[in-house]
């Protein structure tokens, strides 16, 4: 495949801005493979490295924070992955160069994709993969309430496969309506347009008091963090899905924790599973026609207005739920 010699990359700047750049191709590594990107999508932890400079200096590099992308392979130093073949990438933080024309990606970070549906569609099998990933450590749910704090794709996804392990009730919460509403479209069996105290209430009220059995949190924010702890069960498990939006250490209320004796835990690393199995997972889910993408993969704009794209997704207007940047 024709190489151009230089290609076009987002850089985040400075807190909030980003710009676009001409920068030399990277090289086809040992071992992986040169992709030509198509598709990046704006996840919400890419919002917190941008926005509020969380482990960031400025400017970042060229293609980075992006982690989520599907491209073609241009050159490949790697078994199973030869020029042409059309793949989804999901890199590790520290590797993600996704919001770049070329990347240079190892072998363990692709896995094939077909043509069964839209490539920005199949884009959000990351996202997705590392759900089914969080999923697959979670205690048995047959019986159980479980609320999910967000309703971004990331709350979205967790409605849908939190259904698939059995949970009996899955009540789903958001400020804004749009995306509350489209809870119910991936499997919550209640939604709830309720922020703060008002959260905790509601979650309190449809648990008789008791709270919900598992609390998700989805979002990444210091409020949600805290509220998780105060709506779930006694002996209750929170599951700390969304990534800080500080920098700095996070408080939150120990004692809410202490008195509920809640367990927590941080499902971090789908990257690192064999085979990217989780990842699969939901590739399948996606061709076969189980989950439908339509409702989460609402704008596409070229990598070019990456700033308008990234402005878009911190704000949540015109019922944005995920931004992809056609590169």
């Amino acid at each position: 495949m024709p190489v151009a010699p230089g290609m076009l990359a987002a850089q985040a700047v400075g807190k909030g801005k980003l710009i676009t750049i001409e920068t030399p191709l990277p090289e086809c590594p040992e071992g992986g493979v040169l992709l030509k990107t198509n598709f990046a999508s704006i996840c919400g932890s890419d919002l917190h490295f941008v926005y509020s400079g969380l482990n960031t200096s400025w400017p970042m590099t060229p293609g980075a924070p992006g982690h989520e992308s599907t491209g073609i392979v241009a050159a490949s130093n790697a078994l199973g992955f030869k020029e042409g073949d059309r793949v989804l990438c999901a890199p590790m933080f520290w590797e993600s160069r996704c919001m770049a024309g070329y990347q240079a990606v190892k072998a363990t970070a692709i896995t094939h994709i077909s043509s069964a549906k839209p490539e920005q569609h199949q884009l959000m099998a990351q996202q997705l993969g590392t759900v089914i990933y969080a999923g697959k450590r979670m205690p048995s749910l047959f019986g159980k309430t479980v609320a999910v704090l967000g309703q971004g794709s990331a709350g979205l996804f967790w409605d849908f496969v939190l259904k698939r392990l059995g949970a009996e009730r899955v009540i789903a919460l958001d400020p804004v309506a749009h995306r509350a509403g489209l809870g119910t479209k991936f499997g919550a069996d209640k939604t709830l347009t309720v922020k703060g105290g008002e959260a905790t209430k509601a979650v309190m009220d449809l648990t008789a008091g008791q709270g919900a059995d598992v609390v998700v949190e989805a979002v990444g924010s210091i409020p949600t963090l805290t509220q998780a702890f105060e709506m779930v069960r006694d002996q209750g498990l929170v599951v700390l899905f969304g990534l800080p939006e500080s920098p700095e250490p996070v408080p939150w209320n120990h004692m809410a924790m202490f008195r509920k004796r809640a367990s927590a835990f941080i499902p971090w690393g789908s990257q690192e599973e064999p085979g990217l199995a989780s990842y699969r997972q939901s590739l399948e889910w996606i061709n076969s026609g189980q989950i439908d993408m339509a409702h989460i993969a609402t704008h596409t704009l070229p990598l070019s207005k990456v700033q308008e794209g990234f402005d878009i997704a911190a704000s949540r207007k015109d019922n944005a739920v995920k931004i992809t940047l056609a590169c």
